[in-house]
């Protein structure tokens, strides 16, 4: 597979997961572009691997971890970008609650739970050790569990 083939077969997908770990548009489109930036030097080597996709999400995480290091705050905000990135209603509605979360614990989820990635595959990724995976996971899911529940508010 070419590398034009590949973006372009692949490329909204890896928006939506820049989507995910971001938490808005913009940042999703500045991960998908410097990910597939630093491919397109090394496409030759990449494409033979088992999953160039992998490849890429795994820089973007990267990516995405080291832009947040360098902020160290959170940019909190109440207005959820328009759906354009979403595939359906209750994606936006994952994400505003998803959004409520800091930053690591909501990276540990998406890598954890979207990604499908073990602990210590996060970890590696993330820089930090198994333990402080599976106590952010924790933190993030007891703050999403003492939520009312999407169903619940849909009756009240």
């Amino acid at each position: 597979m070419e590398f034009e083939d590949f973006v372009r077969a692949r490329g909204s997908a890896l928006l939506r997961y820049g989507y995910v770990l971001s938490g808005n548009a913009d940042d999703a489109a500045d991960l998908v572009q410097e990910a597939l930036l630093r491919l397109s030097d090394t496409w030759d080597r990449v494409r033979n691997k088992d999953s160039p996709e992998a490849y890429v999400r795994t820089t973007m995480a990267r990516q995405h971890i080291s832009w947040w290091r360098r902020r160290r705050r959170e940019q909190l905000t109440d207005d959820v970008p328009e759906g354009s990135y979403t595939d359906s209603h209750s994606f936006g509605e994952l994400w505003k609650e998803l959004a409520t979360l800091p930053r690591r614990q909501r990276t540990v989820l998406v890598l954890r739970y979207y990604e499908d990635l073990s602990d210590q595959e996060i970890a590696e990724i993330l820089g930090i050790s198994r333990g402080t995976v599976r106590s952010q996971a924790f933190r993030a899911l007891a703050v999403l569990r003492v939520r009312p529940t999407l169903l619940e508010r849909g009756r009240a």
